[in-house]
C-alpha cells in the first residue's frame, strides 16, 4: 500500500490569549498518525525553521519548505463558538515548492490548507494526480485577508473536480450550501462535540462523538488524518468516521 501524506501550512496560533503555540494541518495531523502507527510523510511550509525542527520531533518523515511569514491566527471560545483573527499569512504553495520524488510514494494524500489560496492552481493539479486527495474545506470559504476571519461560499470551487473527500467544518458547509450537491464523492461535516455527519451517494449517517471538555483546536486535522488512514486501510467511509471520532478524543 502506497503511504499517506499530509501536505499545509503551519501557522503560529494564540488560543485565549495565550503564548503563541505552534498549529496546523501537518501538525495536528501528525499527533493523530503517531497514535495509530500509520505510515505516512509531511510536507509543510511556514516562516520558521524551529517550527519544522519541532514537526520533525514528531517522529514522521518531515519535507518542509521556508519561505515568507508563518501564517498567524488568534483565537477564542465561548462555549463551542470560536471566534478567529487573521494575524499573518504566509505564501502560497507553489510547483516549484512541492518535493515531487518523495511526493510520488503517497496515494492517499491530505491537503490542509489554513486559507483560500494556500495552494496555487499548479501546484494542487499536480498534487491531484494519481492520487486520492481529502480536502480542508478551510481553503473554500476563508478569505485571505488579514483581521477577523471572513468565510465567503462564493469562493472558486474549481478545486473540487479532483477531491475524493471534502472535510468541512458546520459553519463552512452553511457558507458553501448543501454538501450533496457539491459533486464529491465523500463530504465529512463535523460538528464539534457533537460529532460528524458523514455524506455519499448512499445517503447521510450521523456519527456521534463524545465531549472531552478540551482544547478542540486542531481536531478537525486530527479527525481527516485519522479518517484518510482509515479509508486507506480499507475502512467504509461511516466505519472511518467512527474511527476518527475516536482518535481525536484520544489526541485531545
Amino acid at each position: 500500500m502506497r503511504p499517506l501524506g499530509v501536505i499545509g501550512h503551519l501557522s503560529r496560533d494564540v488560543v485565549a490569549g495565550g503564548s503563541p503555540r505552534i498549529g496546523g494541518g501537518p501538525w495536528h495531523a501528525a499527533r493523530a498518525l503517531r497514535m495509530l502507527g500509520h505510515d505516512a510523510f509531511l510536507f509543510a511550509k511556514c516562516g520558521e525553521r524551529d517550527f519544522g525542527r519541532r514537526l520533525a520531533a514528531l517522529g514522521l518523515p518531515v519535507s518542509v519548505t521556508v519561505a515568507g511569514e508563518t501564517t498567524a491566527f488568534e483565537f477564542s471560545y465561548e462555549g463551542s463558538v470560536r471566534t478567529m483573527s487573521v494575524g499573518a499569512i504566509g505564501e502560497p504553495w507553489t510547483i516549484e515548492d512541492l518535493p515531487q520524488n518523495v511526493l510520488r510514494r503517497v496515494g492517499w494524500l491530505q491537503v490542509a490548507p489554513l486559507l483560500h489560496g494556500d495552494f496555487d492552481a499548479d501546484a494542487f493539479e499536480w498534487l491531484a494526480r494519481e492520487r486520492r486527495i481529502l480536502f480542508d474545506g478551510q481553503g473554500l470559504v476563508r478569505r485571505r485577508e488579514l483581521g477577523p476571519l471572513e468565510l465567503d461560499g462564493s469562493l472558486d470551487h474549481g478545486v473540487l473536480r479532483h477531491v475524493s473527500v471534502l472535510k468541512l467544518a458546520v459553519e463552512e458547509a452553511e457558507a458553501i450550501g448543501d454538501p450533496r450537491e457539491l459533486g464529491v464523492p465523500e463530504v465529512l461535516v463535523t460538528r464539534g462535540a457533537s460529532g460528524c455527519d458523514v455524506v455519499t451517494r448512499d445517503g447521510v449517517e450521523h456519527v456521534p462523538a463524545r465531549d472531552t471538555g478540551r482544547d478542540p483546536t486542531g481536531a478537525g486535522d486530527a479527525f481527516g488524518a485519522a479518517y484518510l488512514a482509515s479509508r486507506a486501510e480499507g475502512h467504509a467511509p461511516v466505519s472511518a468516521a467512527r474511527r476518527a471520532t475516536a482518535v481525536v478524543a484520544a489526541v485531545l
